[in-house]
């Protein structure tokens, strides 16, 4: 059984894993810091996840997601909620025929999140309320097909297209100094996204590809970045 010390106790929490790896029994907040104070990414039910780290520091112990790679913190008064995993996660290659395949699926998944109650939840991955990238990753997700957490590193993964080439399912990425927000193209000139208060409509909708609406719509058309078409499902 691996102990957790710091100088003011010793806490035996976390069963021995054989894999070395632990599963979520529940869905689960991660964090940037050791600190708490902002949400990094959430992690659903059946994930799994390494620990990196065997001390206490302030209470929270730094992870490592498997499936798409990411490190955060994770709150040890969440780790009662972890499962040893009986067997390592292994990624499944998928084509690029399949995922055009599921493509249909795929949209689908957002404008059903679309229909939900949401906001703009930053670091948000789990339904009803997502980030830009959580919503991507979990929609792709949702059809068998892995994309790393963040927009810039979504955009660093994908096949660079031009405008010209746009086909529904494919993304769109948006930046000021780097890539910090990501969309899902519909076809006929429209995509779907989560976009923040301050610079969006707090919560997931569609936006035309152009410098002739709304406020919301016209800033973003300003950040457009670049486009990207998913041909293989990441593999950390």
């Amino acid at each position: 059984m691996l102990v957790l010390s710091s100088p003011a106790t010793s806490l035996e929490l976390i069963p021995p894993s054989v894999s070395g790896e632990y599963c979520c029994r529940i869905p689960l907040n991660l964090y940037n810091s050791a600190t708490g104070e902002e949400l990094a990414t959430q992690i659903a039910t059946g994930r799994h996840l390494k620990l990196l780290e065997a001390t206490l520091t302030n209470q929270f112990i730094q992870v490592q997601l498997c499936e798409d790679g990411y490190l955060a913190w994770l709150s040890l008064n969440d780790v009662p909620s972890l499962d040893a995993a009986t067997k390592i996660y292994q990624s499944r290659p998928i084509s690029r025929r399949q995922i055009e395949q599921k493509i249909p699926r795929i949209i689908a998944f957002t404008k059903a999140a679309m229909k939900q109650s949401n906001y703009y939840l930053w670091g948000g991955t789990i339904a009803p309320n997502y980030d830009c990238s959580g919503l991507i990753q979990a929609a792709f997700c949702a059809s068998g097909i892995w994309l790393p957490r963040d927009s810039y590193q979504q955009e660093a993964f994908v096949k660079k297209i031009s405008y010209e080439e746009l086909l529904p399912g494919d993304l769109l990425f948006f930046a000021t100094t780097r890539v910090d927000h990501v969309a899902l193209y519909l076809g006929n000139g429209y995509y779907i996204h989560s976009s923040g208060q301050e610079v969006g409509r707090n919560k997931i909708a569609i936006d035309p590809l152009s410098n002739k609406g709304d406020k919301v719509s016209s800033y973003y058309y300003q950040k457009i970045y670049s486009f990207g078409r998913v041909m293989e499902s990441y593999c950390p």
